[in-house]
């Protein structure tokens, strides 16, 4: 094993616990004590894989700061944050700007070394991926996993504007499968043949946007730069978290997006290209244009067909299907027996809020089967979901548990049944069956409970 981790904390005792633990599995470490420190080891020489502390004393750049000057130089080097203080607004901040995790100290050693032989795992299988592709003339296969009544309506959807030749936004949480909308609408279109190139918004920076977009023809090296519009020429482009774009950039992309044609960066001849754009966004879009992050005018351009794609939480029922999927799609990855997940687990995973969405499920399934090797009678239960998944709000609860301690059995009994099912059939959005399944009652009985609870189901 020769991989090389960069630690980099402001802590020398943090430092030296995580490299002396990554040492005794084998890995090579190097230290670092704040950002510019950091940024001479990554340019003399790219590690497998950083870990990187959030916040830094004595540093000209914090740990996000850092994390995104590290994608645009090297986006194929993955980098794990950690935090003494965190909280789910800075995780989710992290994952967006790039990171593959987020670990809150203090954290135990298995979780580290979990966390990074997934890491390294993980950018291993995209640079294998990446090989193959380019070995191969066989699109990579991409399937929209389902049978909500949500998902069939998406592929509805696509299968109407595919193919046409508009450009389409599509909107939907972070993780919820954008860029799998977006590459099946490829898929299914005429430029099905043609490249599908994907521009990754937040690693496009204003200093050298023109050059990553429109390419560029005087450089100090004497070599032409093709973008991003050209290596799409007859396929199409995909702008991932569009909002963000630097503004400028945005307002020379409502032009080339009109015209399709552009000047390179040094260039004087005009660039005539035919490419088919679809945007997509996890955030809120018209809030963003209020709040000047976003130009209305580029805004109209590039939405002449909305989509919105709906998080796990909005269609619970293919919670089972999608585990089942990822369960087979990450054994033969890993290489890895298929196991079978139990009742009471898949039950846990529907009642779960799942903020990652999709891309959270498929990250949980891939932990079951890197601790769980051999599980009991092959089957996976409850006890093996990660502690997060397993944890919930107690307020609510605890208030219930206060007033029915002032009431009979009976009543309090009842009390407790009718804010158990109104819970339910909020969390199931009035899904009878579904709600039916997770609760372990027959469709008809749940009904007559429901009607005697006098809770309304529409």
């Amino acid at each position: 094993m020769n991989e090389e981790i960069l630690v980099v904390d402001d802590e020398p005792d943090i430092r030296s616990l995580i490299s002396l633990t990554l040492e005794d599995e084998g890995f090579l470490t190097v230290q670092a004590a704040n950002a510019a420190e950091a940024r001479a080891v990554i340019t003399s020489r790219p590690p497998s894989c950083i870990i990187l502390d959030i916040w830094m004393r004595d540093s000209d750049m914090d740990g996000l700061e850092v994390l995104s000057w590290c994608q645009n130089l090297y986006p194929e080097v993955p980098i794990l944050m950690i935090s003494g203080h965190g909280n789910i607004e800075t995780a989710v901040q992290a994952i967006q700007k790039g990171a593959h995790d987020f670990i809150e100290k203090p954290f135990k050693a298995e979780r580290l070394l979990l966390t990074v032989r997934r890491a390294l795992q993980q950018s291993r299988l995209t640079r294998e991926n990446a090989e193959l592709r380019e070995k191969s003339d066989a699109p990579e296969k991409v399937e929209l996993i389902g049978q909500s009544a949500q998902v069939k309506q998406l592929r509805a959807t696509i299968e109407k504007v595919a193919p046409t030749s508009s450009r389409i936004l599509i909107t939907g949480p972070t993780g919820s499968g954008k860029e799998v909308v977006a590459r099946l609408i490829h898929a299914q279109s005429e430029r099905k043949d043609g490249p599908f190139v994907v521009a990754h918004c937040a690693r496009i920076g204003a200093e050298n946007a023109d050059t990553e977009l429109f390419g560029s023809e005087m450089l100090a090296s004497g070599r032409r730069i093709v973008g991003l519009f050209e290596q799409a020429h007859r396929g199409t482009l995909y702008f991932d978290e569009l909002c963000d774009l630097p503004l400028d950039t945005q307002s020379r992309l409502v032009r080339a997006v009109a015209e399709q044609t552009f000047r390179r960066v040094g260039g004087t001849d005009q660039v005539v290209t035919d490419v088919r754009i679809i945007s997509a966004s996890s955030e809120d879009l018209v809030g963003a244009i209020e709040a000047g992050g976003l130009k209305e005018d580029l805004y109209y351009r590039l939405g002449v067909i909305s989509m919105s794609v709906p998080g796990l939480a909005m269609r619970r029922e293919d919670i089972s299907l999608l585990a089942e999927y990822f369960v087979e799609d990450s054994a033969r990855r890993l290489g890895r027996p298929p196991v079978k997940l139990g009742d009471d687990l898949l039950n846990a995973m529907r009642s779960y809020d799942w903020p990652g969405s999709v891309r959270q499920l498929r990250n949980v399934i891939e932990t079951i089967l890197i601790l769980n090797e051999k599980p009991e009678q092959g089957v996976v239960t409850l006890d093996a979901l990660p502690a997060e998944l397993l944890s919930s709000p107690v307020e609510g609860a605890n208030q219930i548990l206060q007033q029915s301690l002032s009431l009979p059995l009976r009543e309090a009994r009842e009390l407790f049944e009718r804010e158990y099912m109104v819970s339910q059939l909020q969390k199931f959005e009035g899904n009878i069956s579904q709600m039916a399944k997770f609760i372990g009652m027959e469709r008809s009985a749940l009904h007559r409970k429901l009607k005697s609870l006098k809770v309304e189901t529409s």
